[in-house]
Parts: C-alpha cells; structure tokens; sequence
C-alpha cells in the first residue's frame, strides 16, 4: 500500500475533480471509505456502519430493505472509473474499490518512463555460452511476463475507459417528459418508499402453501418471507426509472410497514391488499377494487371489482381460471395518502403476472404517454388522482401484451 500521506493527498484529488464535484454525498462516502482503509488495513466495513455513520440513516435501518448503501458504492466506481479513464491516466496513486466489498484499495501505477543512459547499469563483460543461455533464457522469460503484464494493463486500462463513459451516459440520460410528468409527485422531496407484497401463508414448501385464514389457521405458523417473482422483476423497473430520474427509492416488505411511514413518505405500492396487506389499513382506490369471491365457481379467487360500472364495461375483472395462466387484470391508481400532501401510487394485479404488468406499464415510454393521454394530461401538466385497470395476456409466466381496458379520472 502506498503511504498514507500520497494516498490522502489522492482522495483530496479526487474530491476536488469535475468528476466528483457536486456530488456531496460521494465525497464524504470515498473520504470515510478511504479513512478506514488506512485505519484498520484488510478490515472488512459492514453496509450498517456506512449507513448510520455516513448517510445518517437510522438505527433500525436493514440493508436488506434498503440498497441505499450498494446504489452510492456503485455510483462511486463508477465515478471512479470515469476518473482514471480520463484525466486521471497519469496519477501515480490509483484508488480502487474493488466490486463486493467496501473496502478502498490503493495502488501505485507502474512508471512507463525509461531511464536515462547515463542512470543504466554498465554493460557485463561476456559470458561462457551455457552460463549466457541460462540468462538468456531468464531475458526471455522475463519479456514475455513484462510483455503479458503491459497488456493487461493496457486492457484494464481500456475496460475502465469503456465502463466510465457507459457509466456517463447512463447518468447524462434525459429522462423522457413523460417520466417526468407520470412520477413528478415521487422524486420531490425525500426518496419515495417502495412497499413490496410478503403475504402470510401457512403450511410447507415441501407439502404445500396456502394464505393464511385468521378464522381457522390461528396459533398456526406464518410464513411471511415469500414474494412473487412479478414484484422482483417490478421492483428492478422502478429503481430503473428512478436512475434515469436521478433518485433513489427505499425498499419495504409490506409486514414492516407502519401507518407512521405512511404519513411521513410518497408511498408505491407494489401487489396487491391480498398480499400487501397494509393496503387495507389505508385510503386506497375507490372505483376498482379487489374482492375475493364468496361464492360460484370461482369463490376464493382475486378479482377486481368494478363499483361503477360504464357502458360495455363488466361489473368485475377475473384473470383466466386454467393453469398455466394466460390473462390477468391489474389496478394503477393514484390516491391521496393519510398525509393529504403525501400520494400514494396502487401497482397491483390479482396475481404477480399483473402486477408486473401493472409496474411495466408504468415504467415504458409508449404506454406511458397512452395513460397520460387517455387521462388529459400534458407533457407539461398536473397528474391528479386516478384509477385504472389493465387487460394482461400471459405467455409462459410473462406478460406479454397489456391494454388499459377502464379508467376514472379524480379530481
């Protein structure tokens, strides 16, 4: 490792750079990071630490809800790589931090600079022939290592490059306007909560599951660590959207989620109330709802019920009764919270097919500007409340084709 002197004199460098300037919050994680890689050498830093003593979250803060932490030590490689792929080429001291770990690494770069003649080593006089084609073989040996060496410099050199420019255009992307005005209300302010669906089942992987029955599974264990791959796929859509809007979201299971959260924060939810329970203890969409049946030959399943019905539209959504799925129905609305000035967005299907669908729906640009255009809104315009429901066709556990089939405005 190099000295502590050059190796803070080189944070200090980078800190002051165009790359980093403006970027307060990357500053003061790469100066910690860096400090306690000299401090404690080969010691092993936890995402809890950076969090509370770097970023000022809270005690309760879980990294496994939260990827705050991993966001920021991504965006700093990054950073990084930019750095030395550019007006950091000929910096002796190389900062490095190394992917799956939080630990700063210091490097000196190899000095490509040959010395004077007058500096060299005189010329050995010669040498008996076995004794000179042991050196000379020893010569070539150690060419082809220098030789082997260079080019992987050369190429490191050259990924670096690559990887900070991909990394600069992804962060100088123009969000679309219809990004922009879809999820104005969600990047003022603090970063919004993402409230992903843990629903609580009973019995075994091995023998089977089912949702818990407050009536009849009481005293029963709860098994409420499982979520469906629909939500996975639509939570990487957000945290997608909201890199192209330069903001972060926060990550929530749905069981941690308290009604203090809900007055404090911009809230998306992703699933629906039968999985998302804590939709049921909030002001949530008024025109489509969901309903379990109570009776026929679909009771028990997750439809969305249609209170006002218009004309030619039905009085409620069921997705397709057979397996393997192929159609299912998913809510988009936009509510006020239990804090007026906070909003709520509802991105929920009656199974995990259409609430990612829902999520995608959301999250491209073409269907994007269909919703903002069926609901009157301009790329310049307020996005009031509303609710919507979407068709899905389902190919193979994927959502393939989704259409906006109803919709009411708010006011």
């Amino acid at each position: 490792m190099v000295e502590r002197e050059q190796s803070l004199a080189q944070i200090e460098k980078l800190v002051s750079s165009h790359v980093l300037h403006g970027s307060e919050s990357l500053c003061k994680l790469l100066r910690y990071l860096a400090k306690h890689a000299l401090d404690h050498p080969g010691t092993p830093i936890k995402e809890y630490q950076i969090a509370t003593e770097v970023f000022g979250r809270s005690d309760d803060f879980d990294p496994q809800l939260d990827s705050m932490v991993r966001v920021q030590a991504g965006r700093l490689r990054g950073k990084l790589a930019e750095y030395y792929g550019a007006n950091g080429t000929d910096d002796t001291v190389i900062v490095d931090l190394p992917k799956g770990t939080y630990v700063v690494a210091f490097h000196y770069r190899p000095n490509a600079t040959k010395p004077h003649l007058s500096n060299a080593e005189p010329i050995p006089p010669a040498v008996s022939a076995a004794g000179g084609g042991r050196k000379w073989m020893a010569a070539v040996l150690s060419l082809g290592f220098l030789l082997g060496l260079a080019a992987l410099t050369i190429f490191g050199l050259l990924w670096s490059r690559n990887s900070a420019q991909a990394g600069l255009a992804r962060e100088t992307e123009v969000a679309p306007a219809a990004f922009r005005v879809f999820w104005n209300g969600f990047v003022s302010g603090q970063e919004p909560w993402v409230i992903f669906s843990n629903a609580a089942f009973v019995g075994r992987p091995e023998t089977g599951m089912r949702y818990y029955d407050g009536t009849r599974d009481k005293g029963s264990f709860i098994l409420d660590h499982y979520t469906g791959v629909g939500e996975v796929l639509a939570v990487h859509e957000l945290d997608r959207v909201f890199g192209l809007l330069h903001r972060q979201i926060r990550l929530k299971r749905g069981n941690l989620f308290s009604l203090d959260d809900a007055k404090n924060n911009n809230l998306i939810f992703v699933g629906s109330p039968a999985e998302n329970l804590t939709l049921l203890e909030i002001p949530g969409t008024q025109e489509f709802v969901f309903q379990r049946l109570t009776s026929g030959p679909r009771k028990g399943d997750l439809a969305v019920v249609n209170l006002h019905p218009q004309a030619d539209e039905p009085k409620m959504f069921l997705a397709s009764p057979s397996a393997p799925l192929t159609e299912d129905y998913a809510v988009i609305g936009l509510v006020r919270g239990l804090n007026p000035e906070r909003s709520v967005m509802i991105l929920a299907g009656t199974t995990t097919m259409g609430t990612q669908a829902a999520v995608e729906y959301v999250c491209h640009q073409d269907s994007l500007e269909e919703l903002l255009l069926r609901l009157s809104v301009s790329k310049t315009g307020e996005l009031k409340p509303f609710e919507a429901v979407l068709r899905t066709k389902v190919t193979r556990g994927v959502p393939v084709k989704t259409e906006l089939v109803a919709i009411r405005k708010g006011q």
